[in-house]
C-alpha cells in the first residue's frame, strides 16, 4: 500500500523505523489571494467558494459527519469529493490526535484550533504577498509548535498536512525562486494541469523581485511570492525533525516546503535532521500524467544536495478508487482533486500503524461519504 518513488534506501529506512508506531496529525491552513484568479484552482467551483474551502475542510476534519449543520459546509467542487473525506475516515477510525493551525485565513474556522497570528497572502503576482514581519513571526511560531508537538510524540512521527487553495501556484513560485526548474512539473486539482496560467502568474510575481538571478534569502522569497502555510510548516519540520519522524503530507506543495526548509535551515544556520523527514502523498499526485512529480522530487533533491543535505524520499499511498461505488471518488481516477488535507499521508499512516490494506481504506472512506450524503441530502 506504499510505494517509494525516490531515494529508495532512505525511504525504506524511514518506513522500517516508524512501522508499528503511532502518529500525530497537524494541519496548517492558509490562504493566498492567488486562489481568486478565475480557473486557477478546482478546489471550489468559484473564487467566492474558494475563500471558504480551508474553513470547511477544517470543520469536517475535526467533527466529521456528526456536525449536521456546519458553519462552513464543504463547498461544491468542479468534480469529485473533498480529500478531507479521506483524511477524516482514517483519523476517525484510528483515533489519531489532530491539531489545526490557522496560519492566515480570511475567516476563522469554526473549530478548536490554534491561531498563529498570521495574515492571508496577497496574490503572488504582486511580488509582495506578505510582510517580512509576518514571515519572521510565522517561522518562529512554526519552530515553537514543531518542538512542542514533537515533545509529546513517543517513538512515533508527526504528519504535517495543509490546506491552501492556489497553493500549487505559490509552490511553483517558491521552487522557481530557489532555482529549481519546476515549470511544467507541478500538479493541480484540475485533471490537466493549467501550467501556462500558473507560469504567467509566477513570472509576474518574480519580475517584481530584484536580483532573482542571484542568491536571495528564502524568507524574503516567501514574503514576495509565497503563502503563510509554507513558512510555518518549514519551521515545524525543522524543529520536530530534531527528535521524531516527520511526514510532509502533500505533493507539489510539500516538495516546495522541503526545498524551502533546506534553504532556511542552511541560510539561517538552524539545526535539523533531514533524514527524519519524508514527503508522503497519493498515487494520483505521484503518477499524475499532466505533471512530473517524480522528476520534481529529484530536482528538489539536487537542490538539497547542493546545500550539503540529503534529498527527500517521495512516498505515496497506492489507494485506488477504480472499484468505488461512488462517482465522487471515481473522479480521482480521472485526475480531479488528487490530494489535500494530508489525505495521502493519513493513508500511509493507516498502513504503517495498523497495516490497513486497500479494502480497509476503501470501506472507511466510502462509509464516511455515505453518511455525509445521508445527512446532507435529507
Amino acid at each position: 500500500m506504499i510505494r517509494i518513488y525516490t531515494q529508495l534506501n532512505q525511504g525504506e529506512a524511514w518506513v522500517n523505523r516508524y512501522e508499528g508506531t503511532s502518529c500525530t496529525f497537524a494541519c496548517v491552513l492558509g490562504f493566498t489571494a492567488t486562489a481568486l484568479i478565475p480557473g486557477i484552482s478546482a478546489a471550489g467551483k468559484t473564487p467566492e467558494h474558494r475563500k471558504y474551502t480551508a474553513c470547511a475542510d477544517a470543520e469536517f476534519l475535526y467533527y466529521g459527519v456528526s456536525q449536521a449543520k456546519p458553519q462552513y459546509p464543504l463547498p461544491p467542487l468542479i468534480a469529485g469529493a473533498s480529500p478531507v473525506l479521506i483524511s477524516r475516515a482514517v483519523i476517525e477510525s484510528l483515533n489519531i490526535p489532530i491539531y489545526l493551525f490557522n496560519a492566515g485565513l480570511p475567516y476563522s474556522p469554526a473549530v478548536p484550533g490554534i491561531d498563529l497570528g498570521g495574515t492571508p497572502a496577497q496574490c503572488l503576482s504582486s511580488g509582495a504577498a506578505m510582510t517580512m514581519d509576518t514571515i519572521h513571526h510565522l517561522l518562529e511560531q512554526g519552530l515553537q509548535w514543531g518542538e512542542h508537538l514533537a515533545s509529546n510524540i513517543n517513538n512515533g512521527y508527526l504528519i504535517i498536512g495543509e490546506c491552501v487553495v492556489g497553493g500549487t501556484t505559490t509552490a511553483l513560485a517558491i521552487l522557481t525562486g530557489l532555482g529549481i526548474a519546476a515549470a511544467g512539473k507541478v500538479n493541480s486539482s484540475h485533471p490537466t494541469c493549467n501550467h501556462t496560467q500558473k507560469w504567467e502568474v509566477v513570472q509576474a510575481g518574480l519580475k517584481h523581485m530584484q536580483n532573482i538571478q542571484t542568491s536571495i534569502d528564502p524568507l524574503q522569497l516567501v514574503a514576495a511570492v509565497g503563502d503563510p502555510m509554507q513558512v510555518v510548516v518549514a519551521g515545524m519540520a525543522i524543529a520536530a525533525s530534531r527528535s521524531c519522524g516527520v511526514m510532509l503530507a502533500g505533493g507539489t506543495q510539500m516538495l516546495a516546503v522541503y526545498a524551502l526548509t533546506s534553504a532556511i535551515a542552511h541560510d539561517h544556520s538552524l539545526t535539523w535532521q533531514p533524514t527524519n523527514v519524508i514527503v508522503g502523498t497519493t498515487r494520483w499526485v505521484a503518477e499524475d500524467p499532466s505533471g512530473n512529480t517524480v522528476e520534481l522530487a529529484q530536482l528538489v533533491g539536487q537542490h538539497s544536495s547542493n546545500l550539503g543535505e540529503p534529498p527527500p524520499p517521495l512516498l505515496a499511498t497506492q489507494l485506488s478508487f477504480i472499484h468505488s461505488h461512488y462517482p465522487q471518488l471515481q473522479a480521482y481516477e480521472q485526475g480531479f482533486v488528487k490530494e489535500g488535507m494530508g489525505a495521502g499521508g493519513t493513508c500511509i499512516a493507516a498502513y504503517l500503524s495498523h497495516n490497513w490494506q486497500q479494502i480497509h481504506l476503501l470501506e472507511a472512506i466510502e462509509s464516511q461519504l455515505e453518511l455525509y450524503q445521508k445527512i446532507h441530502t435529507n
